[in-house]
């Protein structure tokens, strides 16, 4: 992922608009670029204090809650990797086990004389 293209996916991450794949390329770009993460950090600050003015509510750790927020993201996509494994491997012992049954199926069928 380029600067640029980080740039442009900062609003819709703070709001929360990123599908899975996206926002993980979006962490590991900030996560290695120091100016993208600076423009979160602002961006990230405006839109906290605009929050805050809005709902009367203040937060003096705004950082901390932008920190906060890319850990629960990060968190979301490894239970979301984890799922995906987790299905990749039933689908996989699932086939093993039609494919067991079938071979066992064809084995009765020939010691009963319908095959050879």
């Amino acid at each position: 992922m380029t600067c640029r293209e980080a740039e442009s996916l900062v609003i819709p991450f703070i709001h929360d608009e990123l599908d899975d794949e996206t926002a993980a390329d979006f962490l590991e770009h900030i996560d290695g670029c120091a100016d993208c993460r600076e423009e979160l950090e602002i961006y990230y600050t405006v839109e906290a204090g605009i929050r805050q003015l809005d709902e009367n509510i203040g937060s003096s750790n705004i950082k901390g809650d932008m920190e906060e927020d890319l850990q629960n993201c990060r968190q979301h996509l490894y239970h979301v990797r984890l799922l995906h494994m987790a299905r990749y491997a039933a689908d996989t012992l699932i086939v093993l086990g039609v494919a067991t049954m079938f071979l066992l199926q064809l084995r009765l069928w020939r010691q009963m004389g319908m095959f050879f």
